[in-house]
């Protein structure tokens, strides 16, 4: 059903670590892509995920960070430690990759589920063609943004997940509060597709570190049932805007708009648990660091589908 399409930095492990039994009790399947050449950290979210008997797909072949030369280290460890039923091998099909790399990759995790994730292949039909009829078992994620309604046909009749990116990436002091997200999630059947993805509250950009922090923002989704159970996103922006300095200010101040926000009873936001523990940083005072707040927005966002789908 839902996908939610992770970079494997340090916060988005612990969200999936903290995560887990809801994504696993709603169905949810995250899909990883590890940036990172430790992998303590992936060790750490696919025990959650088994111990929560949930399930994921893990990429071996990277495109961005320290892992995008060479994935062997990824294959090492689906085999060595993770040869579970639960813990998919995702193939990401790139932009350079011939029909016969992809099936160089399938075959050597046949033992692993692979799932094929188009991100600028260009080769559908050839592929098509060698993989022979599609069937259910056959399971593949398109980028929407990469491969059109064209390219997925060629992969009609197997499993097929649409990736979408809801969040549009601006410097933080230029966002509106309120802008549209998705309605995917209301909609990815109408597409003829089996389920649906996103990039959280991050986007599909993949930026190495951050610079400082000129504005604080706190990102926090919602669905919205007067119109239609769109998805939209709350821009809670700090006042002050023109340093880098004090973070923590910065912080209580993009806070306070959320809990003013929060006073009013159409605001729509779900009190999840991040909410909860929002609302306690507020009361406390407490600066967390700007990760532990991406980390909280992201728990939030997977907690409002997760509701979403429970109450259909």
């Amino acid at each position: 059903m839902y996908h939610p399409y992770f970079r494997g930095k340090q916060y988005e492990l612990i969200t999936i670590r903290e995560m887990a039994p809801v994504m696993a009790a709603a169905g949810f399947q995250p899909i990883i892509e590890p940036v990172r050449e430790t992998l303590s950290g992936l060790h750490k979210a696919l025990e959650a995920v088994i111990d929560a008997r949930g399930s994921a797909v893990v990429i071996v072949n990277p495109h961005h960070g320290e892992l995008s030369e060479d994935g062997g280290l990824l294959s090492q460890l689906l085999k060595d430690e993770f040869s579970h039923p639960s813990i998919s091998a995702g193939i990401l099909l790139k932009e350079e990759m011939s029909t016969a790399d992809v099936l160089e990759g399938y075959e050597s995790h046949k033992d692993h589920t692979p799932v094929f994730i188009h991100a600028g292949f260009a080769e559908a039909k050839s592929l098509a063609q060698k993989l022979g009829k599609p069937s259910q078992e056959q399971r593949h994620v398109f980028d929407g943004a990469r491969c059109g309604k064209l390219y997925q046909k060629h992969f009609a009749g197997a499993h097929r997940v649409l990736l979408r990116d809801g969040f549009v990436r601006k410097r933080n002091a230029d966002y509106q509060i309120i802008e549209p997200f998705s309605d995917l999630h209301a909609t990815y059947e109408d597409e003829g597709m089996g389920g649906f993805g996103d990039f959280l509250i991050v986007g599909d950009d993949f930026i190495e570190g951050g610079g400082p922090a000129y504005a604080v923002a706190i990102h926090l989704t919602f669905i919205n049932a007067d119109q239609d159970d769109t998805m939209q996103v709350y821009h809670f922006i700090s006042e002050t805007r023109d340093n880098p300095l004090d973070p923590a200010g910065k912080f209580a101040e993009a806070l306070a708009k959320m809990m003013e926000t929060l006073k009013h009873p159409d605001s729509h936001v779900l009190e999840t648990d991040a909410v909860k523990e929002f609302r306690s940083l507020y009361e406390q005072g407490h600066f967390p660091g700007l990760g532990y707040i991406k980390k909280l927005s992201m728990n939030h966002h997977i907690e409002t589908l997760a509701r979403y789908f429970g109450s259909k």
